[in-house]
């Protein structure tokens, strides 16, 4: 072997090793820290709602909840935008503005979620609480999901932050996807007598589903793990409502919000359990991710 490949071989060696090692001591780091409050409260933790620093009581239930039902239903709504845009800019879109529309969805990638936190205070807040809540509740309050008083803050905008989060991840893989349909499947439908939609339904979408199904993991990986812009919208409330309106909290949020102010051991320790939790499933999420993404490597999507 040549000295260059051989110097080549173990720096990139090196370097791989180190993303590993730096993840098993995250990992370790963070449950030893949460080992008291892995030993005072066991797994009832997870299925405890209380968080009463005053009293020394705490639970995850209700922030897990809070991050469940903020990521679930972003990437609800993310995922049929995100498709239509990938499907735009690869069939629909002229080929001269392909790029700059790409680029400008994109773009939101780029924007620090701080920003993105302080432009939900100040435009998407009022923006919920003035028309879309009051509308939601006229048209859908029957539902449980949609009443109760309205406001600036709640899950809601933090739904909504999140699916803005999400889009321009799911969107961009999407649209890499469907540039990668191969053009003699979709001539073929066309040519069998299929409009370009029920090409697009019955060929291109089939074809790029695992890989599709990939992004939108990443995706919801990605939502359960915001912290700065959902802590600015979501409001910090404690308790699980059914209610959309109302505020609420997640995994990520509480622990940006309370780690510097705790005061105890058991409520750092507690601080850390949260982590811990949201590094569990994080790992979970991003570990199905590359499944799919295997298989759909397997099937020449990727």
């Amino acid at each position: 072997m040549r000295p260059g490949d051989l110097v080549f071989e173990l720096i990139t060696g090196a370097a791989a090793l180190a993303v590993v090692v730096a993840a098993v001591l995250l990992g370790y780091e963070v449950i030893r820290q949460a080992s008291g409050a892995i030993t005072h409260f066991g797994l009832q933790f997870l299925w405890h709602s209380v968080w009463n620093p005053i009293a020394d009581q705490y639970g995850a239930l209700q922030f897990i909840f809070g991050t469940l039902v903020t990521s679930v239903i972003a990437i609800a709504i993310a995922t049929p935008l995100a498709l239509a845009i990938g499907l735009f800019l690869t069939e629909i879109c002229p080929r001269a503005l392909r790029g700059p529309v790409g680029a400008l969805v994109e773009l939101l990638a780029s924007v620090p979620s701080v920003v993105l936190g302080l432009w939900g205070i100040l435009v998407l807040g009022p923006f919920v609480a003035n028309h879309l809540e009051p509308w939601l509740n006229g048209v859908l309050g029957w539902l449980p999901l949609f009443r109760g008083p309205t406001g600036i803050v709640g899950l809601l905008p933090a739904i909504l932050i999140l699916t803005i989060m999400i889009l321009p991840i799911v969107s961009s893989i999407s649209r890499e996807l469907f540039s990668r349909v191969p053009s003699e499947l979709r001539e073929g439908a066309i040519g069998l007598g299929l409009t370009r939609w029920e090409a697009i339904r019955g060929v291109a979408i089939p074809y790029a589903g695992p890989g599709i199904a990939a992004a939108v993991i990443l995706g919801f990986g990605r939502a359960i793990g915001e912290a700065i812009a959902v802590t600015q919208v979501i409001g910090g409330g404690n308790g699980i409502h059914w209610s959309l309106f109302a505020p609420g909290d997640t995994l990520a949020s509480r622990i940006a919000n309370t780690y510097q102010g705790a005061t105890s051991k058991l409520e750092i320790g507690s601080i850390l359990y949260l982590a811990a939790i949201l590094l569990v499933i994080s790992l979970a999420a991003n570990m199905a991710a590359q499944v799919v993404l295997r298989r759909a490597e397997r099937r020449g999507v990727l």
